[in-house]
């Protein structure tokens, strides 16, 4: 197995993508982003995970969005006017993740990375690559491919597939 920052430095250039949610900065290797846009309609999807919140259609492509704050367990609140979708790569599928807003591209060094901390064996981490120091700033590199666990990601893909489907019948 590689290095957990060997995609993010030989790969990525230590480029980051960061975004708030809370008070928390967190970034993702920014060949995982895709893109970014404003909030849409968001067309719930029945019996899924709260996390879930729906599915957009992003010119003409079904993509299903979660919401990063309940995925971590953070009070859920109103979308403001910097609320947008991050769209990224988990997996090879294109995923919405609602963000609080957008900071901006940074670009670290080895010397700014450190490992994921041990927290302890009841504490999961594997969804955290590392921690960037910039000056005060502190940074959570998240690895979006284990955001969420297989299960969940057959989940929301599956839902995303019988959606349109589900919607023509109603028509």
């Amino acid at each position: 197995m590689a290095e957990p920052a060997s995609d993010l430095f030989d790969l990525s250039g230590g480029k980051l993508l960061t975004f708030m949610i809370e008070n928390q900065e967190y970034g993702i290797k920014i060949l995982a982003a895709r893109e970014v846009v404003g909030m849409a309609t968001i067309d719930p999807i029945p019996q899924t995970p709260n996390f879930m919140k729906g599915i957009i259609n992003l010119r003409g492509k079904i993509i299903p969005v979660i919401d990063l704050r309940l995925k971590f367990k953070i009070d859920e609140t109103a979308d403001n006017k910097e609320s947008c979708i991050l769209v990224v790569n988990i997996e090879g599928k294109l995923t919405g993740t609602i963000i609080d807003f957008l900071v901006g591209v940074v670009t670290i060094e080895k010397s700014d990375f450190e490992e994921t901390p041990d927290l302890g064996s009841n504490i999961d981490t594997d969804y955290i690559e590392g921690i960037a120091k910039l000056g005060k700033r502190v940074i959570i590199i998240l690895n979006m491919e284990n955001i969420l666990s297989n299960d969940e990601l057959n989940l929301i893909h599956e839902e995303k597939q019988a959606a349109p489907a589900e919607k023509n019948l109603l028509a």
